[in-house]
């Protein structure tokens, strides 16, 4: 097949040279490389891997349930002033 058109990227210089360094002990180059994720997202009619939104941290996780839990009712949270609020998150004022 004949490779004359020409694809420009900017990417940050240390992603770069680690895909390389990954790609090298394939034993191919960076071309060869996205050459090969061109061909698979043709195969796949889309992106050769499936797009996942990072999940929350377990922290965050509880954070949210318990949010939800005081916004449904589950957990009874009682008026509190400023100073109290200050007080629980550790904040000096």
């Amino acid at each position: 097949m004949n490779k004359n058109s020409t694809i420009h990227i900017r990417v940050n210089p240390e992603i770069k040279a680690d895909a390389e360094r990954i790609y090298e002990a394939f034993g191919i180059t960076m071309t060869e490389a996205i050459n090969i994720f061109l061909h698979q997202s043709i195969l796949n009619g889309g992106l050769p891997f499936e797009m996942k939104y990072p999940g929350y941290n377990k922290e965050t996780l509880k954070a949210l349930k318990e949010a939800k839990d005081i916004a449904s009712g589950k957990i009874k949270q009682d008026p509190t002033t400023v100073d109290k609020f200050f007080e629980e998150m550790n904040i000096k004022c």
